[in-house]
């Protein structure tokens, strides 16, 4: 063969390889809010010089050579930068990655921001109710974004689950309190810029740490060598948590031999937000080092020291709103021409972390985490228990009236109790005396103690619920690939949590000491907070009435499976973990003596395990499909596990391991003109346990023929129902505006009758009411429907304004699970209600429905570009028509049988009605920020 027509072959064979190996990559980038294309984005692969630029439709098209693996990296100035990765195969010619939607950089960090002022968690004893509207719903998706913006100060939960149902890790390791199964964001708030890098997890999906919950996933990254380089300062305005605050972040970048450090602080303090009286402060503070050791090894510490400091609001009756208005907060008053809040929650709880990440090659990453965080957690609140005891040392006598403003006895309603006799004369006094002051009377309360005939023992005091509390938690994982298909996760992990929890005397309010016996108990040693210190004198700085420990241990082990092809991907991940709950009396209490409350108890074990699977398959790259199934163990969070955790070491009868099932289905369609998304959902949430702490009259089995007691509600065995459909839609409507639309519409309801018991100091043992028949009543916590429409504008210029119109609907009042039980229909001597009427009966359990209503929402941003630094606006204002609405309430559970509460609701104002929460007035937010 001549040499001539074999450099021909092999000239030819080259070319065939070369285009064979040569695939096309086109696509459109446009601006996520407003939908407009983007012109001169530009488009590369990482660690090549060659890029391409849109065109003035946003479309691209860059050709790759050879490599079957690459990452894409769209950059355009003001934007965050996007990176894709891309698996492509020899014979493919073509990949069409459709709308790729790019977010401005002062949109990205100033909406994190807005997520912050969201937050908002109210707490009361009988009730409690946990809103930190977006941290864990914020996604990219539409209708997380308006979940989270939109929907979030309204008490809206997407799914009807709190945040205990999902997962908030800092660097891969889960920082959920064991206690509660809740995050707590004030461990790390204020620090948005440093931890704005986040993954972020679907609900139903795992993610490479931990199987997760039903809810979403939130894992924030603060490694230094990750950040932007470079200083920011930013400053805000607000009147709905705090008035101010002011945030420093600088960024090292990649300095010599491997290094980089950030430090970033924040300050945010007001004298009252919305609500009058809630003062706030909170500072914080983070420090993060990395040192690259060689090509595969890679360290980072990180410490957060984030403290927080801030005055509750009260929730209200018909009657008080009536008197007072939206605004009003009956935890403070006036001390010395200065707003002193007597329920402030404060906390300081350190996290110190050390994480190793070694890349054994190129398919396999292992990663190592060592975490211990330490501090104190206190909330406040006045005590009006005060006593003393007579000579004989036998009788103990005292105790004041309830220092609350909004207390029964002090409200109009009191003095017109009874329709055969109203006094008006009192009314109007108390009513007047109520709309002048109606405030926490500080004077008051010092003068009676500095004049109590009790030998200078105080009557009312302040004190502090609190815990100090240790963690500590190693984490060893791993990711590997097994070819072009298949991937794994793994990790092993081990923690433990103490905590030590008091009443911690904070400040006895001119009295000399405080006898610490319960002057409600007749008995004086089952009084006695402590019988090995009996009738103790407690000072200030002291603890008293109840102090314990809580142990828990936790082992766990974790794999994800998945598989990966051009239009399907497949997921399998299982979870098992033991976890041992144990607590430790340190006070012998006299209602539980010996070993009933003091020494340790018994060593309560769970060995929950989880499974979840999905799969997503892609028609093309406009039509997407995405399944989940998943079923969880969980056991019951630490506060649950004993029923009178304060003062016994007695456990939960019939506790067991929450199971929980979900399944949802997903659509997804993006059209070049629109984008469509559908997603169902079942969920149901079996052998949930709650417990609850109340005054209740009309009790019936009690000794001595008593029918009032203060007690601990025991629920167990509670199901719950969870569908829904979730729906969005953008449609650009031309170059520069989207329209947007959003709809959630859920049924959540209890699915069983769960079994109900009552424990107090003022009885022994405890009484069973048998069943709870919750079974078809709505489950409170937000709106069931929520809708919302909006418009948004994105200029090119660098500004963007957006509008939406906010719709709820079908929220309901908390039903009190005592007045379901067979003690509604009993009197108090245990013989059946004779003069019942079933019709009335059926109106007074009927659970309330709350009215449907309408808020308004704006917000937008500026930024420049001056010289080679940024300068950046934004402002959002909430409830622009300034709205009265009831974003939820509960029943109060004074009332316990058909007698008592009968004779209430007959009342134009009840003496014990349902207490509300309020939503918001309008709010406003705005940030100035400059970034070098």
């Amino acid at each position: 063969m001549e040499p001539k027509f074999i450099l021909l072959i092999i000239l030819k064979l080259s070319c065939g390889f070369v285009a064979s190996a040569q695939t096309e990559i086109i696509g459109r980038v446009v601006d996520h809010i407003s939908g407009s294309y983007l012109k001169d984005v530009r488009i590369g692969f990482e660690d090549k010089e060659e890029y391409v630029f849109t065109d003035e439709g946003g479309y691209f098209s860059i050709k790759n050579h050879a490599q079957n693996k690459v990452v894409l990296s769209i950059e355009y100035k003001g934007y965050k930068k996007l990176r894709i990765p891309v698996k492509l195969n020899s014979t493919l010619e073509q990949l069409d990655l459709g709308s790729l939607e790019i977010s401005r950089m002062d949109e990205v960090e100033m909406k994190n921001e807005w997520v912050e002022l969201n937050e908002f968690e109210p707490e009361v004893d009988q009730y409690e109710v946990e809103n930190v509207a977006g941290i864990l719903n914020a996604g990219k998706d539409l209708f997380s974004r308006t979940a989270a913006y939109d929907f979030g100060s309204n008490f809206f939960r997407p799914r009807f689950l709190g945040t205990e149902h999902g997962t908030v890790m800092l660097n891969g390791v889960v920082l959920n309190k064991i206690y509660t199964g809740r995050p707590e964001w004030s461990n790390w708030g204020g620090l948005n810029d440093a931890l704005r890098q986040q993954e972020k997890y679907a609900p139903m999906q795992g993610s490479p740490y931990n199987l997760g919950g039903l809810s979403y996933g939130i894992n924030m990254i603060s490694k230094a060598s990750t950040q932007q380089k470079g200083f920011k300062f930013s400053s805000a305005l607000s009147n709905k948590n705090y008035q101010s605050r002011i945030m420093i972040t600088f960024a090292s970048g990649a300095l010599k031999q491997g290094w980089s450090y950030m430090l970033s602080g924040s300050f945010r303090f007001g004298d009252e937000g919305f609500r009058s009286g809630t003062n706030y402060r909170g500072y914080s503070f983070l420090a993060s080092v990395d040192k690259q050791l060689g090509d595969r090894h890679h360290l980072n510490t990180t410490f957060i020291y984030a403290f927080n400091s801030r005055g509750k609001s009260s929730p209200m009756t018909q009657e008080v709103y009536n008197l007072k208005g939206i605004a009003y907060n009956s935890y403070w008053g006036f001390q010395q021409d200065q707003k002193r809040n007597s329920r402030e929650k404060r906390i300081l709880e350190p996290i110190f972390q050390l994480n190793h990440q070694y890349h054994i090659n190129g398919k396999t990453i292992m990663y190592n985490h060592f975490t211990y965080q330490y501090g104190t957690m206190a909330s406040s609140r006045l005590d009006y228990g005060g006593a003393r005891l007579l000579k004989e040392g036998e009788t103990i006598v005292g105790g004041g009236m309830n220092p609350d403003p909004t207390y029964y006895q002090k409200l109009p309603s009191y003095f017109l109790r009874d329709p055969n006799n109203p006094d008006f004369g009192r009314a109007y006094l108390a009513e007047r005396e109520f709309r002048e002051n109606g405030q926490v009377n500080w004077n008051e309360l010092y003068a009676a103690n500095m004049n109590s005939p009790f030998e200078d023992n105080a009557v009312y005091t302040l004190y502090d619920d609190q815990q100090d509390s240790k963690f500590w938690s190693l984490n060893s994982g791993f990711s590997t690939k097994f070819g072009h298909r298949f991937s794994m996760f793994g990790n092993v992990f081990i923690s433990r949590s103490t905590s030590e929890r008091y009443a911690y005397m904070q400040d006895l309010l001119g009295g000399k000491g405080y006898l610490d016996v319960d002057s409600f108990t007749k008995n004086s040693l089952e009084a006695q907070s402590d019988l090995r210190n009996p009738n103790r004198i407690v000072v200030e700085h002291e603890k008293f009435g109840y102090n314990y420990q809580l142990d828990a241990r936790q082992f766990g082990v974790y794999v994800n499976a998945n598989y990966s092809s051009k239009k399907t991907d497949l997921f399998l991940g299982v979870e098992f973990v033991s976890l041992n709950f144990r607590r430790n009396g340190l006070f012998e209490n006299g209602a539980f003596p010996g070993p009933l409350s003091f020494g340790k108890s018994k060593t309560i074990a769970f060995q929950p395990l989880g499974l979840k699977t999905g799969f997503l398959h892609k028609f093309n790259g406009r039509h997407i499909v995405l399944m989940n199934a998943n079923y969880l163990e969980k056991a019951p969070i630490l506060n649950h596990v004993f029923s009178n955790v304060r003062v016994s070491n007695e456990a939960v009868k019939g506790l067991k391991i929450c199971a929980y099932k979900g399944l949802d289905l997903k659509y997804v369609w993006r059209h070049t003109h629109f984008s469509v998304m559908l997603s169902g959902y079942y969920l149901m949430l079996t052998d949930e346990s709650k417990i609850s702490f109340y005054y209740a009259d009309g009790l019936t089995g009690l000794e001595n023929a008593a029918s009032s007691a203060y007690v601990q509600e025991v629920l167990t065995g509670i199901d719950k129902q969870n569908t829904g459909l979730e729906f969005s839609v953008e449609v650009p409507l031309w170059i520069n505006v989207k329209l947007k639309a959003v709809a959630a519409l859920g049924r959540s309801v209890y699915a069983s009758d769960p079994e109900l018991y009552l424990s107090s100091n003022a009885f022994e043992g405890s009484l069973d009411l048998g069943k709870a028949f919750l079974k078809g009543y709505y489950a409170a916590g937000g709106p069931q429907h929520a809708y919302s429409i909006g418009l948004e504008y994105s200029s090119p210029n660098y500004w963007w304004i957006s509008g939406s119109c906010n719709f709820f609907d079908k929220s309901f009042v908390s039903v009190a699970p005592i007045t379901r039980t067979r003690n509604f229909f009993l009197d108090t001597d245990g013989s059946p209600i004779h003069d019942l009427d079933p019709k009335i009966a059926e109106d007074l359990l009927d659970q309330e429905s709350l009215p449907a209503y309408l808020n308004f929402n704006l917000v937008g941003g500026k930024s420049w570009k001056i010289k080679n630094w940024y300068l950046g606006l934004f402002a959002s204002v909430n409830n622009l028509s300034n709205s009265l609405y009831k974003t939820g309430g509960f029943e109060q559970s004074r009332t316990a049988n058909y007698l008592t509460l009968k004779e209430d609701k007959t009342r134009e104002n009840p003496l014990f009605g349902p207490k509300y929460w309020f939503g918001f007035g309008t709010t406003f937010f705005t940030s100035l920020y400059i970034r070098l």
